[in-house]
């Protein structure tokens, strides 16, 4: 499923129109990008969690030349399933 089918699914459940339902994935997407960016976790009880994970600077290697290269520190968000989203895919 990718964003234009998420966007219909939602359109056609909840008796928007596909316009209204786009822009209210997109406002769920951006409200979840912004808190994340402020450094916020977003948690969704029986569906997960999403958080932001800081990776440290490191070296590494140019894969073509084999020349060691550093690697800038980042953050990385993560997401982790919850019970109810886990036991309805199992």
């Amino acid at each position: 499923m990718n964003k234009n089918d998420l966007i219909g699914a939602v359109a056609d459940t909840s008796g928007l129109s596909k316009s209204q339902a786009a822009s209210a994935v997109e406002s769920v997407f951006d409200t979840i990008s912004g808190a994340l960016k402020k450094g916020d976790e977003v948690r969704l009880v029986g569906f997960g969690t999403f958080t932001v994970a800081k990776r440290k600077a490191s070296t590494g290697r140019n894969p073509r030349t084999g020349e060691p290269m550093k690697i800038k520190a980042s953050n990385q968000p993560k997401f982790k399933a919850g019970k109810g989203l886990k036991d309805s895919v199992n």
